[in-house]
Formats: structure tokens, sequence, C-alpha cells
């Protein structure tokens, strides 16, 4: 598994922990210099984004991957957490849904967490 592979599963499992909803990872490698994976999820609140966000960095942190950049705050409905390769977005349900970044980048292939292992 590359440390991309490594990154973006980490990212998922580290929403998964917390309970995001509707993670998806979707590889942009082929149609964007920006990064090879955007990480995407949800939480039902304010207090459950901060959560995820949070586990996102704690476990990205343990497994060695330097946090780059974040937009966001404590108060945000979207969190961006940016590790260079793999770019980690995390809205409130509403947000996710008004910015849609899932059909934005319809260009890019969407992929399970299975899929980044057998690879």
């Amino acid at each position: 598994m590359t440390e991309q592979k490594k990154m973006a599963e980490t990212a998922y499992l580290a929403l998964d922990e917390k309970k995001g909803e509707d993670i998806k990872i979707i590889e942009i490698s082929e149609i964007s210099v920006m990064a090879d994976y955007f990480v995407i999820s949800n939480g039902n609140n304010i207090t459950q984004v901060q959560a995820m966000v949070e586990n996102v960095q704690e476990k990205m942190h343990q497994a060695g991957f330097a946090l780059k950049r974040t937009e966001g705050n404590r108060s945000s409905t979207w969190v961006l957490l940016d590790y260079g390769d793999v770019v980690v977005h995390i809205f409130d349900r509403e947000d996710r849904l008004f910015y849609d970044l899932e059909r934005i980048w319809s260009d890019g292939k969407q992929i399970t967490v299975e899929d980044l292992q057998l690879r």
C-alpha cells in the first residue's frame, strides 16, 4: 500500500470511528495535481464535526502524517484538512449538500476503503 493510500485509509477510519456519515473517497490523481485523494464526510452538528476533525488530526499524527494546512475553525460547518496528497473535507450535513463536492469532482473516481487496501 502506498503512503497516499495509507493516508486516505487512516482518514477514512478516523471519520468512521466518530460516526461520520456517508464517507466518500474520491481518487483525483488523474485529473488534478492538487492531491491524489479527497476524503469527504459530514456530521450532524458542529460538535460532531469538531470531534471528527480532532480524531482525524490525532490518528493522522499518530500514523506520522503531517498536517500542512487547515481551513476552518472550531465553529466552522466545513473544515478542510490538507495533508498534501490527501485532502479531508468535513462538513455539517447542510453545507455538504450545498457545496456538493462529489458532483464538482465527478470526473474523479469514487473508491471504497477496501479498494485502497487491495491496490
